[in-house]
C-alpha cells in the first residue's frame, strides 16, 4: 500500500524525470480539467507531503495528486510501451521531449494555485519524511485524544503524516503494545520512543524497493500479512482483525504474546495467510481514505 516511503520514491522519480523541463504534452483526464493545457510551462519541482504529491509548474500552479490504495505514476521513455494499466484508467499525462509521466487510477487530481497548497495539505500533521518534521508536535497530536486506539491515531494524517496500514502494525509490534491500546495508556517510555521509531522505519525504507522492518531478507515484516504464522520473536501465531471507525476498517496484525493489551476476541476460524509461504520474502504493495485524515 502506498505510504510515506512509497510516495517519497514516486515524487523523486517524477522530479528527476520532469523538473527543469518544458511540458510538451498535457492531458488531465478528469471533467473539471479536460480543457486545461499546461504545455509550454516548465515543471519546477515535484515534492511529497505525507501521502500527497505536489507537482509545481511555471506560472504558480500545482497539480495535486494522491495515490490512495492503488494509484500510481509511471515514467516512460519515448517509444516505450505504457504498462501501468488499461487506457481508461489513465487520469493524467505530463510529457516532455525526454520523458512521459502517466498517472493511473488517481482518485485525487486537482489543479490549484501554488500559494493555495495548504487548501489541500494544510490539515496534515508533521511529515515524517519532510522538512517540517517535529517529533514533539507529532507526539502532542497523538496524545491529544487519549482515549483513541493507537492504531487509529497513527493512521490519522492530522497527527503525523506518512504512516499507513503496514507501518501502523509494524510500529505497534516494535513498541510491544496492541493497536487497540488507548493512546493515553501508552507507557511514558514507549510514547517517548514512538516518533523516533516511526521516522526511522520510513527513512530506512524510502530508498528500498522492498519494505523491510525486520532487518532480514527472508522475512521482511514482523506481523503485517502474516496472520496464522509464527511470530518471529516468540513463535505465537500472529492474529489479524479489522480496526477502524466502522466506515473504513482495515486489517490489523499483531502478536498476542509480544503485544499485551486490549484486542478483539480470537477468531477460531482464522487460517494461516498462505499468500506467502514460510521462508519467502514478503512484498506487500505499497494509502488512504477519503476523509481529511489523509
Amino acid at each position: 500500500m502506498p505510504e510515506g516511503d512509497t510516495v517519497w520514491q514516486a515524487t523523486r522519480r517524477l522530479h528527476n524525470a520532469l523538473a527543469g523541463h518544458v511540458l510538451t504534452v498535457s492531458d488531465l483526464r478528469v471533467p473539471k480539467y479536460a480543457l486545461t493545457d499546461l504545455t509550454g510551462r516548465t515543471v519546477l519541482s515535484v515534492v511529497p507531503r505525507g501521502k500527497h504529491l505536489l507537482t509545481r509548474v511555471e506560472g504558480g500552479l500545482t497539480l495535486h495528486s494522491h495515490l490512495r490504495m492503488d494509484g500510481s505514476w509511471k515514467i516512460y521513455a519515448p517509444g516505450e510501451r505504457w504498462r501501468g494499466g488499461p487506457a481508461h484508467q489513465i487520469r493524467a499525462i505530463l510529457g516532455t521531449e525526454e520523458r512521459t509521466a502517466v498517472g493511473y487510477r488517481l482518485p485525487v487530481l486537482e489543479l490549484l494555485h501554488t500559494a493555495d497548497e495548504d487548501r489541500a495539505v494544510g490539515h496534515l500533521g508533521p511529515d515524517l519524511l519532510g522538512p517540517d518534521w517535529d517529533p514533539d508536535k507529532a507526539l502532542a497530536n497523538l496524545l491529544g485524544d487519549p482515549d483513541r486506539a493507537l492504531g487509529e491515531a497513527l493512521l490519522d494524517q492530522r497527527n503525523l503524516a506518512g504512516i499507513g496500514n503496514v507501518f501502523k502494525s509494524e510500529i505497534c509490534f516494535l513498541l510491544r503494545v496492541t493497536p487497540w491500546l488507548p493512546v493515553g495508556a501508552l507507557p511514558t517510555e514507549y510514547a517517548a520512543h514512538l516518533p523516533a521509531v516511526s521516522k526511522k522505519l520510513l527513512e530506512f525504507n524510502r530508498e528500498r524497493p522492498t519494505r523491510v522492518t525486520t532487518g532480514r531478507s527472508d522475512q521482511t515484516l514482523f506481523v503485517y500479512g502474516r496472520a496464522g504464522r509464527p511470530c518471529l520473536r516468540c513463535g505465537t501465531r500472529i492474529r489479524v482483525a479489522n480496526q477502524g471507525d466502522g466506515s473504513r476498517e482495515r486489517p490489523t496484525y499483531w502478536c498476542p504474546s509480544c503485544q499485551p493489551g486490549p484486542s478483539p476476541r480470537p477468531d477460531t476460524s482464522q487460517r494461516p495467510d498462505t499468500s506467502q509461504r514460510p521462508g519467502t520474502s514478503q512484498r506487500p504493495s505499497r494509502t488512504s481514505a477519503s476523509r481529511k485524515t489523509n
